[in-house]
């Protein structure tokens, strides 16, 4: 069971005008996971621009890519820590900045309608962090897809933790606000993909809890729910996972270092909270 100090959720982010979900729901399961298996001691942001800009078989960058080969760049390769363009933390920040997804700008600029170029690879981190690009990265072991069962799906996030999974978007999910989705009307528009880290029953409807990379003025506080037991989308059948066993070094590392108090809570980790105390959602 994952230790009670990985509240999982504590950040959504903002793939920006980039078709660069694949990476997105790699690292922040990836960044999850690291969490869970070191009992809570290491909590990373991994980097999305890292795998979006250095993997070169990954699939084709800012216009899309394959999860699965995010997550077997994990394990081979390694993957740096990185925050956002607004909140520069971490190797390898994500250049791109938030914007408002479909109608949930609120505020927002809406996202460009043409897709930011594929970022080059950079081995070097930020200027100012105190890490080399080699000493950063947090690997994986053994990529593998999940069985396409909801039990089996289940089983993986309550050892392991959350995974990634990829579906089938249409206009009415572009538009969801809150509740239980199931596609009924609209146009087709393409893949998705995103992190997957619990699962509940609403008013006798089964769901899967996902958080998107559309940032946390979309949906929920930037999470989903989506009907669970029947492949909705195909959000069963494409589910990708790894163990997160290698990063000994960064635990010896953080065995010497002074441990900093806990920042305050955002909002949205505020509203994770109150989502997992409901005694119908399982999740970590």
């Amino acid at each position: 069971m994952a230790n009670c100090r990985c509240r999982l959720g504590d950040m959504i982010r903002d793939q920006s005008s980039c078709y660069s979900c694949w990476a997105f729901g790699a690292v922040e399961a990836m960044s999850d996971r690291v969490c869970i298996h070191s009992n809570g001691r290491m909590r990373p942001r991994l980097s999305a621009l890292d795998p979006l800009s250095c993997c070169n078989y990954c699939g084709y960058g800012c216009l899309g890519g394959f999860p699965s080969m995010a997550w077997d760049f994990w394990w081979r390769n390694g993957i740096v820590t990185g925050g956002s363009v607004e909140q520069q933390f971490g190797c390898l920040p994500y250049p791109f900045p938030r914007c408002g997804h479909g109608d949930h700008s609120r505020g927002l600029t809406p996202c460009p309608a043409d897709l930011y170029p594929t970022p080059q690879c950079s081995k070097y981190c930020r200027s100012g962090y105190v890490k080399t690009y080699e000493k950063d990265k947090f690997y994986g072991n053994s990529s593998y897809n999940v069985n396409a069962t909801e039990g089996d799906i289940m089983m993986e996030i309550m050892k392991n933790g959350p995974v990634e999974a990829t579906y089938h978007v249409y206009d009415d999910f572009i538009s969801y606000k809150s509740g239980i989705y199931h596609h009924v009307i609209g146009e087709y528009y393409g893949m998705h993909a995103v992190r997957v880290l619990g699962w509940g029953v609403e008013n006798g409807v089964k769901y899967w809890l996902a958080a998107n990379s559309w940032n946390e003025l979309w949906g929920e506080y930037g999470f989903f729910r989506i009907r669970r037991g029947n492949n909705e989308c195909g959000i069963e059948s494409m589910v990708n996972a790894d163990n997160a066993e290698h990063f000994e070094h960064q635990l010896r590392e953080l065995a010497e270092t002074p441990q900093r108090r806990n920042s305050p809570r955002s909002a949205t980790r505020h509203h994770v909270t109150r989502m997992l105390s409901d005694d119908s959602l399982n999740t970590f």
